[in-house]
């Protein structure tokens, strides 16, 4: 019998390119969403699994729903990838970014650990939990300092996500990305602005390559 896989932010560049994983492993994947309407769907279109998954509604700030989703599907392993992804945004709605990133990963293992304990759960950790760097390139032991709301949120989904391993036996565990890009990068991230300002500008659309801010290292992965 095929495993069951729930991937939340299915939808996104990551969840579309795992998805595609693990169906050709074999995989039954189930896609869970809080926005509907068919234009969130082109990456899986662009990658053909569209008709090889099934998506359901399903909102990280809502403890019921979760709860309802996870003993409809009875996934076998969880990978959480949804977020407030945007760390300038985060400044703009803090509680929000909160609410989503680290209390929306509190509410999935909690759910998880009363419906179905043996799920095996990946929570999608970030770089920005570093933050204010005390050594590079950075480690696993490297200390944490975020300097964002964004940063803070995925410090606390981290540490819950830790701290369920060690207090219910769990299999929960983390990764922690630093930016990767592919040809499913949305248009709000840094490779994207400068490939599609750049177009813009040769086809005279704009005058300048407008971008944040200039002084951030980074290091860069390719998501497939």
């Amino acid at each position: 019998m095929a495993k069951r896989v729930l991937i939340t932010g299915i939808r996104g560049q990551d969840g579309a390119y795992l998805a595609k994983f693990l169906l050709e492993k074999g995989y039954e994947v189930w896609g869970a969403d809080r926005r509907n309407g068919e234009t969130m769907n082109w990456r899986l279109r662009e990658l053909n699994i569209i008709n090889d998954i099934q998506i359901v509604y399903m909102d990280l700030l809502e403890l019921t729903n979760i709860m309802r989703t996870i003993e409809r599907i009875k996934p076998d392993e969880v990978y959480n990838l949804a977020a407030q992804s945007f760390v300038e945004s985060s400044f703009e709605m803090p509680i929000f970014t909160a609410d989503v990133n680290a209390l929306g990963v509190l509410r999935l293992l909690e759910a998880l650990r009363i419906i179905k304990p043996d799920t095996r759960f990946y929570q999608a950790s970030s770089s920005e939990m570093f933050g204010k760097v005390r050594e590079s390139p950075q480690r696993e032991t490297t200390p944490f300092y975020p300097r964002s709301p964004y940063g803070v949120s995925k410090l606390f989904g981290h540490w819950i996500t830790v701290n369920y391993r060690e207090s219910y036996g769990m299999f929960a565990c983390c990764g922690i990305f630093f930016n990767h890009e592919s040809p499913l990068r949305g248009l709000e991230f840094v490779t994207r602005k400068i490939t599609y300002g750049l177009a813009r500008i040769k086809y005279g659309k704009q005058d300048k390559l407008l971008l944040g801010n200039l002084d951030v290292k980074r290091d860069w992965g390719y998501a497939p």
